[in-house]
């Protein structure tokens, strides 16, 4: 696998632990929407230490973004990058992932799991092609939902917050499941895009199937 040294450029939050990156962009370097690439900070001690983030940007974009999440309670690689400015160099690797747009359907994320959605959506956005899609996006608390202003100018009324965590009149509070899903969805033989931590995707993946999911319209990264 080819890889390339790359500057960031620019450093915005998102969330109170989320950041956006922006980065140079290898000449020729293609990928699509919802793919990922392996990442390391350019560091000492820290340049083996590679872990896949999924692109946020669009391909045709001069410049790469990725939408991170830091867990600040140990020091891994993403609480390494909250502590990186401008200027700092990261590596990355070739493009990889099977998250991609298969048509209108539903998606379903837990957390940083949106992340693959991003580009995706901001691509048919960009096409007017937005449809029907839904996003059921789970969180803790309402602080962690990421680009919650972007995504209600996107999908509108098909953009549905699960808050686990805490106690809102804004959104739904409870979790994800079976007897959600199927009040909340009347087709299931649609696409389904779904992706978070593995426990969510696993559970999510078993309430499609056992509410009757065609198993080669369910879109999550293997």
């Amino acid at each position: 696998m080819e890889t390339f040294d790359v500057k960031i450029l620019d450093i915005r939050m998102i969330t109170h632990n989320v950041r956006s990156y922006t980065i140079e962009k290898p000449a020729g370097y293609i990928y699509s929407p919802g793919q990922a690439t392996d990442v390391s900070v350019l560091k000492e001690g820290w340049d083996k230490e590679k872990r896949p983030f999924t692109f946020t940007s669009l391909n045709d974009a001069a410049v790469l973004e990725f939408t991170i999440k830091s867990y600040t309670d140990h020091d891994g690689v993403t609480n390494r990058l909250f502590t990186l400015v401008p200027g700092d160099m990261l590596q990355i690797g070739d493009a990889w992932g099977t998250i991609q747009y298969k048509g209108e359907g539903v998606f379903i994320a837990g957390g940083a799991g949106v992340t693959p959605f991003i580009a995706i959506f901001r691509n048919l956005f960009s096409k007017f092609s937005i449809g029907n899609n839904q996003l059921f996006f789970s969180n803790r608390t309402s602080s962690d939902i990421i680009l919650k202003e972007e995504f209600d100018s996107m999908l509108g009324n098909n953009f549905h917050n699960i808050i686990t965590g805490e106690q809102t009149a804004n959104f739904y509070n409870g979790r994800i499941n079976k007897e959600y899903l199927q009040r909340k969805i009347s087709n299931f033989a649609q696409p389904f895009y779904v992706c978070g931590p593995d426990r969510f995707t696993e559970q999510i993946l078993q309430a499609l199937n056992e509410s009757g999911a065609n198993a080669e319209a369910l879109v999550f990264e293997k």
